[in-house]
């Protein structure tokens, strides 16, 4: 029989982490009793979510209406981004912000419904999430999902813009005399100056240039070490889930012992009532023989003595 396996998914994910293990076991054993073999692989497969994963997952699954507004708003972003409209791009960033806070607040009141005290709840990063979202297509899909396992991050906000450069005008007194007596200086300072604003500028875009490729190495060494780290996370997590089914085995193993220990001991206690009914029956039966051999012995001596 088939299993509902994508609204079990739903139920997981939907529900606070803390109780996702054992949920997870429950789906798994149920689709196991079903005979639904791939359900349960991919019910075993899905991995616990994070707190602050979790409150956007719930997001995603309660108010679906609000993650499609967050991807066309990112669309919007990116758009004017490229297009570089200012007054565009000044507008959708204070949208965003307005929008972004909005959906943390809808958020953080599906989650204290759900059974989870606001304090406990890491609202930075569920920020940090849905604003990565705004700027990564990527991320919005994974959100959109309500599977997210961990919560997002994003270093900036679309692309670097070039930097906007003042032209040097003031100029000193006796240039600025010569400017008004000699026909030929005028034009020979625009010159210069538009050679030193072309060199400034270079300068800068070398800066900006060599500040973005630090900046990438150093995310790209967190990245590693993020990695590693996830790696190492779920492997002891795989680990800690074994060894929790183990347990569990163990503690079946045990209530099995126990009831057919509890089932002997119940016979037992029984035979035992039953040997002692026929201790006593046996006493009574002794005695009264007793009695009778001392009637007969009295009955001789009566008799011996006539």
């Amino acid at each position: 029989m088939a299993t509902d396996t994508d609204g079990s998914v739903r139920r997981l994910y939907e529900e606070p982490p803390d109780g996702f293990v054992a949920a997870r076991s429950a789906a798994i054993a149920e689709a196991r009793k079903a005979g639904d073999r791939d359900a349960a692989r991919r019910l075993a497969a899905l991995k616990k979510p994070t707190v602050a994963a979790w409150v956007v997952n719930l997001l995603a699954i309660k108010r679906p209406d609000l993650i499609d507004e967050l991807v066309e708003l990112s669309s919007a972003l990116r758009a004017a981004q490229r297009d570089l409209k200012g007054d565009q791009l000044r507008e959708l960033s204070t949208q965003r912000r307005q929008f972004v806070s909005a959906l943390v607040a809808a958020a953080r009141k599906l989650a204290v419904a759900a059974g989870t005290p606001a304090a406990r709840l890491p609202l930075g990063e569920v920020e940090a999430t849905l604003t990565a979202a705004l700027a990564e297509p990527e991320i919005a899909s994974q959100v959109r999902t309500g599977r997210l396992i961990r919560a997002a991050t994003y270093a900036g906000f679309g692309e670097v813009p070039r930097p906007r450069l003042r032209l040097v005008t003031d100029l000193p007194d006796e240039a600025a005399a010569d400017e008004d007596t000699d026909d030929g200086e005028p034009e020979a300072r625009v010159t210069a100056r538009e050679k030193a604003v072309a060199e400034q500028r270079r300068r800068e875009e070398e800066q900006r240039r060599r500040e973005v490729e630090r900046r990438r190495r150093e995310l790209e060494r967190e990245m590693g070490v993020a990695t590693a780290a996830e790696r190492r996370a779920d492997a002891q997590l795989e680990r800690a889930e074994a060894a929790e089914r183990d347990a569990g085995h163990l503690v079946e193993d045990l209530d099995a012992e126990l009831a057919e220990l509890e089932r002997r001991r119940t016979e037992a206690v029984a035979d035992v009532a039953r040997r002692k009914l026929a201790r006593r029956t046996a006493e009574r039966e002794a005695a009264a023989a007793r009695r009778r051999v001392g009637d007969v012995q009295a009955a001789l001596d009566d008799l011996t003595a006539d």
